[in-house]
């Protein structure tokens, strides 16, 4: 019998892996047309190399970190796996969270995010989905809001996140090569990062 941890990650793994070619359709527009591909092989080695009985919430995403960095190949992976590992610090030992812990975890993947892809908001890439999130996140957690409130605000705005990426000019990643052309085309980063709020919103 899997926990429920490890059903929630399943479920953010089968949504990225249902939208694989959604993906590579995005990142063949701007990229190298492999992000769907690599984020999808990842998470297979995910839900294989994790236990289905884990409850240590921390221990878990360390480990989808760890397999995130050996298996996916491009940039996502090290960005990705490094995200997971930063969130396993705040939930480190913990059976449950809750928001104020979910934020602290949110928080700290953005900054891992930030210190491998040495990226800030506006430069077309994940973090304009998870930026905007994170800052809903705490206005909600300040106005009492519940978790299912919560995260279906979180997703609205990253959704808006990602839209605003059609907007910008790539200035991070393969492409950045792109300059100018690279407006009109929405971030892979930022989609597949909705797509994992959306999975979580949905499990819960």
């Amino acid at each position: 019998m899997s926990t429920r941890l490890y059903q929630c990650i399943e479920a953010i793994g089968n949504k990225i892996i249902e939208n694989k070619d959604f993906l590579t359709d995005l990142d063949r527009e701007i990229g190298d047309a492999d992000h769907g591909v690599n984020m999808a092989r990842g998470f297979s080695e995910v839900l294989t190399a994790l236990p289905q009985d884990e409850t240590d919430i921390g221990a878990a995403l360390k480990k989808v970190g760890m397999t995130l960095l050996s298996k996916v190949g491009g940039a996502s992976g090290p960005l990705y796996g490094t995200a997971y590992m930063k969130a396993a610090g705040p939930a480190a030992g913990k059976t449950e969270i809750d928001l104020t812990v979910a934020c602290e975890m949110l928080k700290e993947a953005i900054a891992g995010i930030q210190m491998r892809g040495k990226a800030v908001k506006g430069e077309k890439t994940m973090l304009d989905a998870l930026i905007p999130a994170y800052e809903t996140m705490v206005s909600c957690i300040e106005s009492g809001d519940d978790a299912k409130t919560t995260l279906e605000k979180m997703c609205e705005t990253a959704s808006m996140g990602v839209e605003y990426t059609k907007t910008i000019q790539a200035t991070k990643g393969r492409a950045s090569y792109l300059g100018e052309r690279s407006i009109g085309h929405q971030d892979p980063g930022a989609t597949s990062s909705l797509i994992t709020l959306e999975a979580i919103r949905d499990f819960l």
